[in-house]
């Protein structure tokens, strides 16, 4: 007679398998001075200690992915996402869109991480998370990090990218960086995202500017315009007008669309 799931349940040693621990990374990507930026935290204890890494940590034993990613993320750098009750990105690798106290972002699960030896400590998976904001609050170090700031994607050394110059990150997430930053760009092409860069209401040469700064190249003026307004559901205008030194812009907000149909594909 077979025995039940109680009775396997009651004899199963956890203890017999291979241990494996899991940590959550957020990569927190916004635009800054025209460029394309990572919010980064300088570890103030090994591994790695004094060198630049994403914000992320062990999950604890009863929370879920999505929790642990927030608390990291709040406790490392005094950011705060919060998640509406009843949703979830776990297991999905949708998008989600994300209201925090502090900030308007777009969260989504990016990828999972395992590699062996990724981390020296010991065998660990790491779920890596991406978020895209407009304008982030200024962060605050906390937790094991000793310091927080912003730093420019083109300062980083992200061999994947074809960037082998620049600041070196801890464990591989200078790989995890870059392919945030592939996703970023290839999303821009045929979602609504960019408009999780800019602010409620902007005008195309703001928007145009975020697809200059995360493609990393300028683009035409009017053939952007052009492709935007003739892209249905993109963008609508609010019937106002930001003052400018010279002929005020057209305000717009974001369309009812998700997805980009013709896509706007990078030069």
């Amino acid at each position: 007679m077979s025995e039940s799931e109680e009775q396997f349940l009651a004899q199963f040693d956890p203890a017999a398998l291979p241990r494996v621990a899991v940590t959550t990374d957020i990569v927190v990507l916004t635009v800054r001075q025209g460029q394309l930026a990572v919010l980064l935290v300088q570890r103030a204890g090994h591994p790695f200690r004094g060198m630049w890494a994403l914000p992320g940590g062990f999950v604890e034993e009863d929370e879920g992915l999505d929790e642990a990613a927030r608390r990291e993320l709040t406790e490392e750098t005094g950011v705060v996402l919060n998640v509406p009750r009843g949703r979830s990105t776990e297991g999905t690798g949708e998008s989600l869109a994300i209201h925090g106290s502090h900030l308007h972002a777009h969260l989504e699960q990016l990828r999972t991480y395992g590699r062996p030896k990724r981390d020296p400590r010991m065998r660990v998976i790491s779920v890596a998370y991406l978020a895209f904001v407009a304008e982030a609050p200024h962060p605050e170090a906390g937790s094991d990090a000793a310091t927080v700031r912003y730093w420019a994607i083109d300062d980083l050394a992200l061999p994947k990218l074809g960037q082998r110059r620049g600041t070196k990150l801890a464990f591989d997430h200078a790989e995890i960086v870059s392919d945030a930053v592939e996703r970023a760009r290839s999303k821009l092409e045929y979602t609504t995202l960019a408009t999780a860069f800019v602010d409620e209401t902007f005008t195309l040469g703001e928007l145009r500017r975020v697809y200059e700064a995360v493609w990393g190249q300028p683009l035409h003026e009017g053939n952007f315009r052009r492709k935007v307004l003739s892209t249905p559901g993109f963008v609508e205008p609010t019937g106002s007008v930001a003052p400018t030194d010279g002929r005020p812009a057209q305000l717009y907000r974001k369309g009812g669309a998700t997805r980009l149909h013709p896509p706007i594909l990078r030069p």
